[in-house]
């Protein structure tokens, strides 16, 4: 007898799943702080349920994040929607606070300047000895960019509480000229350009410098991250 079908995971768990991750918690410790089963954390994320907003309530704030981020409500916003805060406060971070936001890897931006002037341009990373690694075509103005200097950010916003964090690289990028090296380099990777196919131009910033800076909120969360 074959077993039945599984449903599919809905988006709902897969944002339960990622910031859970993100946060470094088990399922144990989603479901001590929601007043769950561990069992249903489990189904919440890789079945399609529908949890009843009470429950959201609770998962959200043990995830310490939205409702609305939980359920992709604020999917196409741009972030900092939210009112600047009143007693908030900036602080530069230093070198050693900035590597650990930036993590192994994530999603940030490139800034450079092409033929027709500046440009940004949003690039997958992964953070490999202190340098940063990503791909593009081989046409892309970011592959045209070898040899010269480019500023790299990545940050986080958090609009519930009107407060976040930036880190900024700025360093010479090169481009992997041996196609082993660079495969191997691809393959090492967390994830493959969300863009698609066809950008395995592999490119490495050496930063010469390193800044951050974050807003902070009196009687906010603290970050984890």
């Amino acid at each position: 007898m074959s077993p039945a079908p599984q449903s599919p995971r809905g988006d709902i768990g897969r944002r339960v799943a990622a910031r859970r991750h993100q946060l470094s918690l088990s399922r144990q410790d989603v479901a001590l702080r929601a007043g769950a089963a561990p069992g249903y954390i489990q189904y919440v994320e890789e079945q399609s349920a529908t949890p009843g907003i009470g429950f959201l309530l609770r998962l959200a704030d043990a995830l310490e994040t939205t409702v609305q981020e939980l359920t992709g409500g604020t999917v196409d916003l741009p972030g900092g929607l939210g009112r600047a805060a009143r007693e908030a406060r900036m602080v530069e971070l230093d070198e050693a606070e900035c590597r650990e936001l930036l993590g192994d890897h994530g999603v940030g931006r490139v800034a450079l300047t092409g033929g027709d002037g500046p440009v940004v341009l949003p690039i997958n990373y992964q953070v490999l000895n202190g340098e940063v690694m990503f791909t593009t075509g081989d046409r892309s103005p970011l592959a045209g960019a070898a040899g010269t200097e480019i500023a790299f950010e990545t940050d986080h916003i958090d609009d519930a509480f009107s407060k976040g964090w930036s880190v900024l690289l700025v360093g010479t990028v090169r481009a992997v000229e041996d196609e082993s090296e660079a495969l191997r380099l691809r393959e090492a990777a967390y994830s493959g350009p969300w863009a698609g196919e066809g950008r395995e131009h592999v490119m490495i910033l050496t930063p010469r410098r390193t800044t951050g800076r974050r807003i902070i909120v009196a009687d906010a969360p603290e970050d984890t991250r």
